[in-house]
């Protein structure tokens, strides 16, 4: 008690925030799953930055060979213009072409990252050439500004062609005039290849959307150097705006309206599937619950739809269970109607015969000692019926609730019934080594009602069949006794009927053993038989020798 007592205090001192501790219900989480299915498109959005930055780094890679040709084309214009080539100045730091097996490649990768690079102010505006361009130079510009004012129209790129000093040679404006201080042009008048993200002018504004995107205010410039004989020759400047990611999406705008369409379509379909086949169920099954905790026993009945396996499963055991403990309460019921009247009839005989004794002693009544005797016999008589009623009882109490633990060899229980009913010649057919998922105790209590019952009813004789059935292990016992009439078969396993009231029965020995084998796993059948009375006993068997 004090164990108990312990554990209530320990109980209540948890605070009822940790017993009622916060969880989600499952209509949140279905809506959380809604949520999040939806907001993936838009979620989306946010790494199309990624994609604008392929769409630079593909702009780059475009203007390299755009600008790869130019210059080639400049290369071999200064090649075979005598007076051009006279005015280079050789540089013996430039880098030689990098050899392989199939000849002379030195390839240029972009390198511009929306995200790793700085982005530069805008384009300073050319300044005053300090000299003017060789009228070779300025030739050979004006040849190359006829071809790149023809891939403008298609690539969409401005071209600036420049002498070794950096001044304009070929392009729309800017003649004349130098842009030898920009960044990436002095790199390329030194041998290398520059580019540069710069911030894009603009004469218009940009629609709103676009001003989600870092794309459209920048522009890709690419700086070509002209490497004729170890010497810059010129540079090719070009530039461009990268690809828009938003005016991509809408030109695809039927695409993506008709996909979002379908994103929302698959979540209201997720959120039916959802709640038809989780959330509606659960709903009712706890609407039952709640019906049958107040007392509504008929609505122990299975749902009128489960919706998924765990969720029919979980309504099974749970009628299951709520069918077992009606049961229960039923039986609790009945057992306590019984026992009150079992107790009630030897108390009151007891009360009556020890009033009547009293009354003698207190009236100073003459009471032969017969009738003194008789009384007192009754008495005896009564409490040892009580006595047998409270033991069978606690048998009672422990066959419902066993220990299910260990196994006994039918030959062991045998032994000890023979010594306890030696009155009874007991004769075995079948192989008493098989084990009983029973330990001996609980073996020997089931058996010895069922042989009580039999030297009761006058048996001499007690035949025992053991045989193994797929694993169960099968008992036909019969006897010789008096047998039980047609009348009592159907009642013989109903707690507290007896035929033999007056000489002692309880009538709870068969509802022991039916109570102890149902714990077991097991199960007690009235056979029928022509002579004396004959039960099947089924158990599980634990092993089989050999």
């Amino acid at each position: 008690m004090g164990g108990s007592f312990g554990y209530a205090a320990e109980a209540a001192l948890v605070p009822d925030k940790q017993r009622r501790k916060w969880r989600p219900t499952l209509g949140m989480i279905v809506f959380v799953v809604l949520a999040t299915v939806m907001a993936l498109p838009l979620v989306g959005l946010f790494f199309f930055r990624l994609y604008e930055n392929q769409l630079i780094r593909q702009t780059e890679s475009e203007l390299i060979a755009q600008t790869a040709v130019l210059a080639a084309v400049f290369a071999h214009e200064v090649e075979t213009t005598p007076a051009a080539r006279a005015q280079l100045r050789p540089q013996p730091s430039l880098s030689e072409p990098v050899r392989t097996e199939t000849g002379d490649f030195h390839p240029i990768e972009p390198v511009l990252d929306l995200a790793g690079n700085g982005i530069l102010g805008r384009r300073p505006d050319a300044s005053d050439a300090a000299t003017q361009a060789d009228p070779a130079f300025v030739e050979i510009g004006a040849k190359l500004q006829a071809i790149a004012t023809q891939a403008q129209a298609v690539t969409l790129a401005g071209f600036r062609i420049l002498d070794p000093d950096g001044t304009v040679i070929g392009g729309r404006e800017e003649l004349g005039r130098s842009l030898a201080h920009v960044e990436e042009v002095a790199l390329a008048l030194r041998g290398q290849y520059g580019s540069a993200l710069r911030i894009r002018v603009s004469h218009s504004p940009p629609p709103p959307l676009y001003s989600m995107s870092r794309g459209t205010s920048v522009r890709v410039f690419v700086a070509m150097p002209v490497i004729v004989d170890q010497a810059v020759a010129g540079v090719v400047y070009a530039s461009r705006t990268p690809n828009n990611i938003f005016k991509h999406l809408y030109g695809e705008r039927q695409k993506v309206i008709l996909a979002a369409l379908s994103i929302v379509m698959v979540t209201v379909l997720i959120g039916f599937v959802f709640s038809r086949t989780i959330a509606r169920p659960i709903h009712a099954l706890i609407a039952q619950t709640r019906v049958i905790g107040n007392g509504g026993q008929n609505e122990i009945r299975p749902l009128g739809q489960h919706g998924t396996r765990e969720v029919a499963m979980l309504s099974q055991s749970f009628l299951d269970m709520a069918a077992r403990l009606s049961e229960r309460s039923d039986y609790i019921r009945t057992f306590a109607a019984h026992v009150s009247h079992e107790l009630k009839s030897p108390l009151t005989s007891i009360q009556g015969a020890a009033e009547l004794l009293k009354d003698s002693v207190a009236s100073q009544a003459s009471m032969s000692d017969g009738q003194r005797r008789h009384f007192l016999d009754n008495i005896i008589d009564d409490t040892r019926h009580l006595t047998l009623l409270l033991e069978r009882l606690r048998e009672l109490a422990r066959a419902d609730n066993p220990q299910r633990s260990g196994s006994t060899a039918l030959a062991s229980v045998l032994a000890t019934l023979r010594q306890a009913f030696p009155t009874l010649d007991v004769a075995v057919d079948g192989d008493q080594g098989l084990a009983s998922a029973m330990s001996l105790e609980n073996a020997v209590i089931t058996f010895s009602h069922l042989f009580d019952n039999a030297a009761s009813h006058n048996a001499k004789q007690m035949r025992i069949g053991i045989e193994n059935r797929h694993g169960q292990l099968v008992i036909d016992l019969a006897d010789d006794g008096d047998g039980i009439s047609d009348a009592n078969r159907a009642r013989i396993f109903d707690q507290f009927f007896t035929t033999r009231r007056e000489t002692g029965g309880t009538g709870m020995g068969l509802g022991i053993v039916q109570s102890m084998l149902r714990s077991h796993g097991g199960s007690i059948t009235l056979q029928p038989s022509s002579r004396g009375t004959k039960f099947r006993i089924t158990i599980p068997l634990v092993a089989v020798p050999g």
